[in-house]
């Protein structure tokens, strides 16, 4: 029996209501109601949505069904046009694969990085294609002028237009990914460049450091750097480490796993001379919890770019992430066991050594920190040694 306005307007119970053809109304739980065909397309029964009522009343969802099986009869797929009608632009997708993404990058760092290659290298070619319009060439010719002469953004970028056209097709806006495999044979094979981070000899450390607390920059950025060196830690992890983390009776820092590379907790033990840092700036304790604030922006953490642009104005050829390189050095220099100063950098122990070891060694850790601090501020008297 056919469906009248007034029917439609009076049913409550959840439930499915024919139309006496292809058309149906569903009333939902909460009382929403909307307008589905259930129709054969291909030899395969699919359900399209038509609207909800009130705003799509009977006649013009008896309207929208007619032209549907009309389309159908024609040859035609209603369903894909309907989804070609609302097909993203690689600019919109962008955005969606980014925010879908952004809960797992560990700093602002990464996000800032995946916006400026889109909008310098991709968004100019692709932005306001639509993505399933989208062919080898066009992502082609965003990769091929960098590809030479800048290969590691080239490669990243390749990835992330990859990642945008992946997330589209998922969502069924494209059928193939123009990003993928098939280009691989217009891009020229490249030799594979290990690139270290500038990293000072280990004896020269202490010296850097000097140079550093007798500069003028702010005493968020000197007590901060000089955390840095005094715990091997990665630069992130510093400069949004908080008050909360720091365990000062039992001399501990605890990084959280959102913050750490590998994605676990991790507990670092702070020499004296660490904790003397942290007594420096606990007057300038503010709101935002944070060890090393903004000194212009308190409630936000140092820039990411503090302490680069200090070592380059001071000539310290370095950046910060090598003071870790030269803390390893120094501990194979100097005899330290292997496993403690792989553990002070947070580094997992692979194959079937790491299958078997457990241990953070965290005392051994303690020792040894606190003879590295010892070295580098040149207070040779409080260093304890370690054995084998």
């Amino acid at each position: 029996m056919k469906l009248t306005a007034a029917k439609v307007r009076s049913l409550t119970k959840p439930g499915r209501y024919g139309d006496g053809g292809t058309l149906h109304l569903v009333v939902a739980p909460g009382g929403s109601k909307s307008w589905v065909q259930r129709i054969a397309i291909d030899g395969r029964r699919r359900d399209i949505g038509l609207g909800g009522w009130p705003v799509v009343g009977l006649a013009k969802a008896r309207q929208r069904a007619f032209a549907n099986r009309v389309a159908v009869s024609d040859g035609r797929n209603p369903l894909a046009e309907k989804r070609k009608a609302r097909t993203l632009t690689f600019r919109e997708a962008a955005l969606k694969t980014y925010e879908a993404n952004r809960p797992r990058w560990r700093g602002d760092r990464t996000a800032t990085i995946w916006k400026q290659q889109m909008e310098r290298h991709a968004f100019p070619i692709l932005a306001d294609l639509p993505v399933d319009e989208i062919g080898r060439e066009d992502v082609l010719r965003c990769l091929t002028p960098i590809w030479t002469a800048h290969l590691d953004i080239a490669r990243k970028l390749r990835g992330r237009i990859r990642a945008v056209l992946a997330w589209a097709q998922a969502h069924g806006h494209v059928e193939h990914n123009a990003a993928g495999d098939a280009i691989s044979g217009a891009l020229p094979a490249m030799p594979s460049v290990m690139k270290h981070h500038r990293a000072l000899r280990y004896q020269d450390v202490p010296e850097a450091l000097e140079a550093v607390r007798a500069s003028g920059a702010s005493l968020a950025a000197k007590a901060g750097f000089e955390f840095l060196v005094l715990t091997a830690a990665r630069a992130g992890e510093v400069r949004l480490a908080t008050w909360a983390e720091i365990d000062a009776e039992a001399r501990t820092w605890r990084i959280p796993a959102a913050r750490m590379k590998g994605g676990v907790e991790w507990r670092v033990p702070l020499a004296a001379a660490a904790l003397a840092v942290l007594d420096r700036m606990r007057p300038l304790r503010g709101p935002a919890d944070l060890l090393f604030a903004s000194p212009t922006r308190p409630s936000r953490p140092l820039s990411n770019m503090t302490w680069n642009k200090l070592m380059r104005d001071l000539g310290i050829d370095a950046v910060p992430h090598g003071f870790r390189s030269s803390f390893r050095d120094w501990c194979a220099e100097t005899g330290k066991p292997r496993e403690v100063a792989e553990a002070a950098l947070a580094h997992t122990v692979g194959g079937v050594e790491g299958a078997y070891f457990r241990s953070d060694v965290f005392e051994r850790r303690r020792r040894l920190m606190q003879e590295w601090a010892g070295f580098v501020t040149g207070d040779r008297a409080k260093v304890v040694r370690i054995s084998n």
